[in-house]
């Protein structure tokens, strides 16, 4: 009975929501000049987590994934809000809501930071003219941090006459590759994503050299899918290094509140529950409703004598 009525009200909430946009910017430069000075940036970050899925048939399939964000306004309370991307079909919507709930001028700047996958790459477009799109420094240093791992149990092959590799050569190689890797944290962590690139060029054209013709090894596989990653959001690498100097956000760690009370808390730590994208979804906008203690006054416009509930009895239902 519960659970029937929180999807009821969550696909009340979804049929108020209005109708995506490929753009919602309607507002000229011109027009933009002439507005006040606007606020400072709103930050929103976005980040995703994995539900089990209620088709789910062994413990290694079955699962999809929920995207959590929060916004944060430079003064005020910040907001979160979450939509499951394979069910959701106004996620663009969904967002520009959000912004506009927190007052978000046409002129004013918005800095959205992402992990750069391909599902939520294009979401932060057309939808303020001001807006920047960055990659989470987070993410970059984890697959570098990975990569460094990985390269430490490298070791030359064993002599072989066949071979046209020596092991010294062989030996050079590893070490060279070692070497690279804080060389390419650092080019990134200073925006040089062109040197970037070539040192991650440099990286795969050795390992491919330490196996030839060989089942490509786990460190050139994350080595080939980082250069893939760099290259598909090169755009969105700034100078991190300025940026934390200058105070502002270089990382979604902000967010991970938010995906921990919005995703893991109710669907994956506490509960071990199947979920369809549906209904996920829909207990994701309850759950973001409650958090941002929305969600009386929704039932206040839709029931002009509903009293609200004291703020202990949010809190609770929050948990």
């Amino acid at each position: 009975m519960v659970r029937r009525q929180t999807q009821a009200v969550a696909q009340r909430l979804e049929d108020e929501l209005g109708d995506e946009r490929f753009s919602f910017i309607d507002t000229c430069q011109r027009v933009r000049e002439e507005l006040p000075r606007p606020d400072l940036p709103l930050v929103v970050g976005l980040d995703g987590g994995y539900v089990h899925s209620a088709a789910q048939r062994s413990r290694r399939d079955g699962w999809f994934e929920v995207i959590a964000g929060k916004a944060v306004p430079a003064q005020g309370r910040p907001s979160c809000f979450g939509y499951v991307p394979t069910y959701d079909t106004k996620p663009k919507r969904r967002l520009y809501e959000v912004l506009t709930s927190h007052g978000m001028a046409a002129n004013q700047q918005v800095t959205f930071l992402t992990d750069g996958g391909e599902d939520i790459r294009e979401l932060p477009c057309h939808l303020n003219p001001q807006a920047e799109h960055l990659l989470d420094w987070f993410h970059i240093t984890m697959r570098i941090t990975v990569m460094t791992n990985m390269a430490k149990s490298l070791q030359p092959p064993p002599p072989d006459p066949d071979l046209e590799l020596s092991v010294a050569t062989a030996t050079k190689l590893i070490g060279e590759i070692r070497d690279d890797l804080p060389r390419l944290k650092w080019f990134l962590w200073h925006g040089n994503v062109f040197r970037a690139l070539q040192t991650v060029e440099g990286i795969i054209i050795d390992l491919e050299t330490l196996q030839p013709g060989d089942e490509p090894s786990k460190l050139l596989t994350a080595a080939s899918e980082f250069d893939t990653y760099l290259r598909a959001n090169a755009g969105r690498i700034p100078n991190y290094g300025e940026r934390r100097r200058a105070g502002e956000a270089i990382s979604t760690a902000f967010t991970e509140s938010a995906v921990n009370q919005v995703i893991s808390k109710r669907m994956v730590k506490k509960q071990q529950m199947r979920w369809t994208p549906r209904g996920a979804h829909l207990l994701v906008q309850i759950r973001a409703r409650v958090l941002n203690d929305q969600l009386a006054d929704d039932f206040h416009r839709w029931y002009p004598n509903f009293t609200r509930a004291p703020d202990t009895t949010v809190k609770a239902l929050a948990a």
